[in-house]
């Protein structure tokens, strides 16, 4: 049996200091997802593919038609970055068939046991550990659903002297976060360096690493790309790093590796990098939007028709998934397309 991360963490700090909070987050999921499988009832969260099929069935409508309108392009190549177990490309590819969009999935994943149970569902599947490999012989129709927000973030806090990193320190014998030592003023842009003693910046070089590489594929290979996850559209300060176990938020720094660690994604600062790239930014709008534009309404009803015994099962499924005060405001969608695709649905 592996060591405790926590005591790893304690014995690296002691011996060399404190750590980035973003050392801290990459490595603790990275224990935490390569050890289990943390989605369902029995596990720590729920995802809105889990959740029910219409989530990726009109995300496979979406891919299906935006394909359509850029003239049925062949081969497409259907890539999901983080697939969970696999649900949300099953029902989205199912979806997709219906309008002649037959495409083999590939998958990007580090999780051993999450790969497990996709190959159950998907035993055609080609699995990738980064971007790099992906085909290059057509369009890319990309999907990352809660996939940005386990990315480690880096934490620039204001202390009285200026800015400086947050790091993860021992603070009476547990794992706290504290204030580094070294000026960060020059990393501030400019018009946050004024912001109060105490205020917390928060950016994502992985996610921004991810959002330059998948607009460079659509640039030169064609195709589209949605990202779906919790985070805001417009510039914010403050910390959003939380844990989820067992489905309660629990304390960050409390057991790493053993939680599920993430961050809100500042979908404004991804935008610029994709459209640097010469890809069309499609918009970033509301899950809960996006998915009413889609049909989502219609859907429910022709579920529920079809199995009258689960029509009261479905309808909240659709609320939660588009519910103000559930995932509906919560999460948002962005859009990306390469500049000679058509515009998509929904935004």
């Amino acid at each position: 049996m592996s060591e405790p991360l926590r005591r790893v963490f304690e014995r690296l700090i002691v011996n060399t200091g404190p750590i980035s909070v973003a050392h801290y987050m990459a490595e603790s999921n990275a224990r935490y997802y390569d050890s289990r499988d943390p989605l369902g009832s029995g596990g720590d969260f729920v995802t809105a593919p889990e959740i029910s099929q219409m989530f990726g069935e009109l995300l496979g409508l979406w891919l299906a038609d935006i394909w359509i309108r850029a003239g049925r392009p062949a081969p497409a190549h259907y890539v999901e970055l983080g697939p969970g177990r696999g649900t949300l490309a099953r029902d989205a590819l199912q979806a997709a068939r219906r309008f002649g969009l037959e495409t083999r999935p590939h998958f990007v994943e580090g999780s051993t046991a999450l790969k497990a149970a996709q190959l159950d569902l998907h035993p055609d599947a080609v699995w990738h550990a980064d971007l790099s490999t992906l085909p290059t012989d057509g369009p890319l129709l990309i999907v990352a659903n809660e996939f940005l927000d386990a990315l480690p973030v880096r934490q620039l806090v204001k202390a009285a002297s200026g800015w400086r990193e947050r790091m993860v320190g021992l603070v009476d014998g547990r794992l706290a976060p504290i204030v580094g030592d070294r000026p960060m003023d020059a990393a501030i842009p400019a018009d946050r360096r004024d912001a109060p003693e105490g205020a917390i910046l928060e950016t994502c070089p992985a996610a921004a690493a991810v959002l330059y590489e998948v607009a460079g594929r659509l640039a030169s290979q064609g195709g589209a790309a949605l990202f779906i996850d919790y985070g805001h559209a417009e510039p914010r300060l403050g910390s959003s790093l939380q844990a989820v176990r067992a489905h309660r938020m629990v304390d960050p720094f409390a057991a790493p590796g053993e939680a599920d660690l993430t961050a809100h994604v500042d979908f404004s600062a991804l935008a610029p990098i994709a459209q640097s790239r010469g890809v069309r930014w499609l918009g970033t709008v509301e899950q809960g939007r996006f998915l009413r534009l889609l049909g989502i309404d219609a859907r429910a009803d022709a579920l529920a028709r079809a199995q009258p015994d689960e029509a009261a099962a479905i309808a909240t499924a659709r609320d939660r998934l588009i519910g103000e005060g559930q995932m509906g405001a919560l999460f948002k969608v962005m859009g990306l397309a390469a500049a000679h695709w058509p515009e998509g649905a929904g935004f």
